[in-house]
């Protein structure tokens, strides 16, 4: 089956960094345009960076210069490297292909908590 297993969040103070990983089932992982998302409490869930099967990348203005996603396709991993973060930030990360399909469920995702 497919699956998605997030890990790397943690709680940090504003500014701080922290780096996501995601780690995919499945040996078509490289045909797919990853993503990855977030959802705060009493939230929609966000797509805040995506990635290409090539490596193109595209970022939500609220992350833009600060977060970068990359993938290592030999691995079925997909990373998120979260820098300079602010209190907005916090929330539930998830991985998932974009756009999402059904025959890819979500994972646990990851909370990701940035306070002082």
């Amino acid at each position: 089956q497919v699956q998605l297993v997030e890990s790397g969040g943690g709680l940090v103070e504003p500014g701080g960094s922290l780096r996501l990983s995601c780690k995919a089932s499945g040996s078509i992982f490289g045909l797919y345009t990853m993503g990855w998302y977030r959802q705060a409490p009493g939230k929609q869930r966000d797509l805040v960076a995506r990635i290409t099967s090539a490596g193109s990348t595209n970022y939500a203005d609220s992350v833009k210069g600060r977060f970068t996603v990359s993938r290592d396709n030999a691995k079925n991993m997909v990373y998120l490297q979260m820098n300079s973060l602010k209190p907005e930030d916090t929330a539930v990360y998830y991985c998932n292909t974009y756009p999402w399909q059904r025959s890819w469920p979500w994972g646990q995702g990851t909370q990701v908590t940035v306070s002082s």
